[in-house]
């Protein structure tokens, strides 16, 4: 029989040999969760990089409003404040975009209009139908009284559409206008008198890229 003395030697023995399995599972668990805050926080950090827009010269340049993909360029009608038929530029903003706008002509917020709705996959270009959305609409100052219509679309994660500009607020070529929290998308709506300058499938860069020009 193993005596009191002995008993209590295994039992210390157990004892370490528990704790130090226990503390390096702790340590471990603390350290998986302590690497996965500061991925979190790095990814946080670069999601809202804001990096001053490189804005073009020009006469009657639209540059992009949003940094992305353009996946769609058509016809469609917008009643609201373009007035029925016109041209779309439609750019998709990945999670790793950047998710500041910038407002693509020189003008005064004529029209701003927010919509509830749905949060589906903004990869969808025909998503604006159904999600949560803002549309901005810009009288142009160049050319004066050009309309463009800017439509910031939530997505699947993009749950929170923050603008930062009101009616009638005066806004310049390439100022920031608003942010899109995550992957989401920017329409731009422009009348038959624009020339579109940007191909479909461009990356485009938000303030900088030309997307058309006014004749």
């Amino acid at each position: 029989m193993v005596g009191w003395t002995g008993a209590a030697v295994i039992a210390l023995v157990v004892m370490a040999f528990l704790g130090t399995v226990i503390g390096k599972f702790i340590l471990g668990i603390a350290s998986v969760l302590v690497g996965l805050w500061v991925l979190f926080a790095l990814f946080t950090l670069y999601f809202f990089r804001d990096p001053d827009a490189l804005v073009p010269s020009g006469k009657n340049l639209v540059i992009a409003p949003g940094h992305g993909k353009v996946d769609a360029i058509d016809t469609t009608t917008e009643p609201d404040f373009m007035g029925g038929e016109c041209q779309r530029i439609s750019i998709f903003l990945s999670v790793i975009d950047i998710h500041v706008q910038n407002s693509p002509v020189t003008a005064r917020v004529a029209y701003f209009k927010h919509t509830p709705g749905q949060y589906l996959n903004a990869l969808n270009a025909d998503s604006a139908k159904f999600n949560e959305n803002v549309l901005i609409g810009l009288e142009a100052t160049e050319p004066s009284g050009e309309k463009v219509g800017v439509r910031l679309i939530a997505g699947l994660i993009a749950r929170r559409i923050v603008p930062w500009v009101r009616e009638n607020d005066a806004v310049q070529r390439g100022e920031r206008i608003s942010l899109i929290q995550f992957g989401s998308r920017v329409d731009v709506y422009l009348s038959r008198n624009a020339k579109i300058k940007v191909p479909l499938g461009a990356k485009v860069v938000g303030g900088e890229t030309v997307l058309a020009q006014f004749d």
